[in-house]
């Protein structure tokens, strides 16, 4: 069932995976209302215990994201306003976001629309998608990227995209560790084998234990900010909220009694 948040995002339940999507033609670019939009079912997905796993999706085959909609900034809306809960699109800054979410990216994802994928934990994209970050040809800054890419790919990588605002292509992207997976029509639409083929991966997510995932992503996003001895000491001084809940719960117990008995676990989030 989807329950539409703005004119411009959509959301729709089914089990315990939550779609997400943007659809504002021409360029699916964002201002603040859709992303004030985007950050309540962001909240939404982070919020809901029977929710498991996250879809980012946008409508149109030209055009994943423009990113900032340079047209309202023109208008008067300026990168200092209010973008709402998570800040720009809703997800990059959206504190405690511990479950996985994953991106399907159908054209050009540029500027924003580059971050916005790159705030996902999985990226997959059709054979014609194509990634820039063309901020640098309008001196400004490639906040959010400047600051993601460069732990995501080789240096040198990053860089070239940050300071040239070259095109990347999909098959480069996935080659850089960009993109999970390239998904190919193979007979059908592009966008639809994409969308079946991420539906499919996160029907497998969702039917995982909501609790490690919780722990795997917070380890994972305080490991970037500190040496390795350091996470591993918090870790042992019971220091991540989501780690101890993890270690106390029905779940961890079950994992070992499936393991032994040699069947399927029944995850139950607690």
């Amino acid at each position: 069932m989807a329950d539409s948040t703005s004119k411009a995002v959509t959301t729709t339940r089914n089990g315990g995976v939550f779609e997400v999507r943007v659809d504002r033609p021409p360029a699916n670019a964002i201002d603040m209302a859709t992303s004030r939009a985007l950050g309540e079912a962001f909240k939404e997905l982070r919020d809901d215990k029977d929710l498991r796993v996250g879809i980012v999706s946008t409508g149109g085959e030209k055009f994943f994201s423009g990113g900032w909609d340079l047209k309202a900034a023109a208008e008067g809306e300026h990168v200092t306003h209010d973008y709402g809960v998570g800040g720009f699109a809703g997800l990059q800054e959206l504190l405690d976001m511990n479950k996985p979410v994953l991106c399907a990216v159908e054209g050009m994802a540029v500027g924003g629309g580059f971050e916005l994928a790159l705030s996902c934990d999985l990226i997959y994209a059709t054979e014609a998608s194509r990634f820039a970050l063309p901020e640098i040809r309008a001196g400004t800054l490639a906040d959010a990227a400047s600051i993601k890419l460069p732990k995501r790919v080789a240096y040198h990588v990053a860089m070239d995209m940050l300071l040239t605002g070259r095109w990347m292509g999909a098959d480069e992207a996935m080659r850089w560790g960009i993109v999970k997976e390239v998904v190919k029509g193979d007979g059908q639409g592009d966008g639809e084998a994409l969308m079946a083929r991420v539906r499919e991966a996160a029907r497998l997510l969702a039917a995982g234990p909501p609790l490690v995932f919780a722990a795997i992503k917070e380890v994972v996003r305080e490991a970037e900010s500190r040496s390795f001895q350091d996470v591993m000491s918090r870790i042992s001084r019971k220091r991540f909220r989501t780690v101890e809940r993890l270690y106390d719960s029905e779940d961890h117990e079950e994992g070992f009694r499936a393991f032994a008995e040699k069947r399927t676990p029944q995850w139950k989030g607690r």
